[in-house]
């Protein structure tokens, strides 16, 4: 079983800051995948940020610039830095862990349960 929690979500001026975390634990025997989506009302969910094995895959133009994903591989756990907040960034977020269950083995895809990050004067 494969845990996977957010936080770091909450209200900010446009222009602001803020940073999501995402804590995977349980059991695997490695992260081959980390990524953030978001979802704003009556909008498809959108991917804005993804890493495997290093490597960032080109930021949607939406967010580039101002978005970076970043891992700290002894915590099992990735962020979404987020700077220079726009209105239009009001989404609930989500991250997205593919592990590897075991060498050889299959992949299996986790969402955690959201955050809610509000860009408001």
């Amino acid at each position: 079983q494969v845990q996977v929690v957010e936080s770091g979500g909450g209200v900010v001026q446009p222009g602001g800051s803020l940073r999501l975390s995402c804590a995977v634990s349980g059991r695997f025997s490695s992260i081959y995948a980390m990524a953030w989506a978001r979802q704003a009302p009556e909008k498809e969910r959108e991917r804005v940020a993804f890493i495997s094995n290093g490597e960032t895959r080109p930021y949607p133009d939406s967010v580039k610039g101002r978005f970076s994903i970043s891992v700290d591989d002894a915590k099992n756990t990735h962020y979404l830095n987020m700077k220079n907040l726009k209105p239009e960034d009001t989404a609930v977020y989500y991250c997205n862990t593919v592990v590897q269950v075991r060498p050889g083995g299959p992949r299996e895809s986790y969402w955690g349960q959201g955050t809610q990050v509000t860009v408001s004067s």
